[in-house]
């Protein structure tokens, strides 16, 4: 192997996630900080959790929201137009 060409390896790395929980392995890096770890992992714990921070979640609920408003006045705009083609073809009998 050639010297001087490999990075350290550091035995003792600590990583430190984002929920408190620590733990050591090996790494090129003396500590590790992580979001997520096995500790409070959706699919190890069992729990739902969203990590949205970019507020995609509050948006789409935003816009379907939107989209139930819009639907509902074009469907009062559709009931009042049939009700005046209704009138009008009473009045040309």
């Amino acid at each position: 192997m050639k010297k001087n060409v490999h990075p350290d390896y550091h035995p003792d790395a600590v990583v430190t996630c984002a929920c408190g929980n620590t733990f050591t392995t090996g790494s090129t890096v003396k500590e590790i900080k992580v979001e997520i770890c096995s500790a409070c992992h959706p699919f190890y714990t069992g729990k739902q959790k969203f990590v949205d921070t970019a507020h995609r979640v509050d948006r789409f609920k935003r816009l379907q929201e939107k989209a139930e408003v819009m639907k509902k006045t074009r469907t009062a705009k559709n009931s009042k137009k049939s009700v005046k083609k209704v009138q009008k073809s009473e009045t040309k009998k």
